[in-house]
């Protein structure tokens, strides 16, 4: 039996990962699928892995830009951006803890060299994996999120929350909201 913590995704606690209040990042609505509009809805209410969905979206590979990184003996987490390689765009913003012991000493080099995003490493060693949407969330967004959406505060977008399990363990919880769509007008 494992003496480390359950993986869950809670909103909070991924947040406060990074800040010591959830509105320093914005202010979250949990929303059923139906109610996020449909563009939202095809980027968000899925199993599959956020990088291969941006990437469709924006006709656009993507890049990982790390902003700031927790490390434990049993953890890895960090805060995130992920930029359109056309144009360094932002189309998306995370926080992702990850537990190591799930994953292959490669995997994990490869993760932690801060290079690539995750969902691109996963993809490319081959890790067993499938991803569980947790929940949707309508986010307002705080000065912060807003500077890096290049938005002005207040604007409204959304985002989810996901457990990753890799090799059939939970390894990743995720906290991943994307750029408003008319932003890209």
């Amino acid at each position: 039996m494992s003496s480390l913590p359950p993986a869950t995704a809670d909103l909070e606690t991924l947040i406060g990962l990074f800040y010591s209040h959830v509105d320093d990042l914005g202010q979250f609505t949990q929303r059923h699928f139906r109610d996020l509009p449909a563009a939202y809805r095809r980027l968000l209410a899925h199993t599959g892995h956020m990088t291969v969905t941006v990437e469709d979206r924006h006709a656009s590979a993507v890049s990982v830009e790390v902003l700031q990184v927790i490390r434990s003996e049993h953890h890895y987490s960090r805060k995130i951006l992920l930029r359109r390689t056309s144009d360094q765009r932002v189309v998306q913003f995370g926080i992702v803890r990850l537990a190591l012991a799930p994953l292959d000493a490669a995997t994990r080099d490869e993760i932690l060299s801060e290079r690539v995003p995750l969902g691109r490493v996963l993809i490319q060693h081959g890790v067993m994996r499938a991803v569980q949407l947790l929940g949707l969330w309508q986010v307002t967004c705080g000065a912060e999120l807003s500077k890096y959406f290049q938005i002005p505060p207040g604007n409204v977008t959304y985002g989810r929350t996901a457990l990753i399990y890799c090799n059939d363990e939970p390894a990743v919880e995720l906290l991943e909201i994307v750029a408003p769509e008319d932003s890209f007008s």
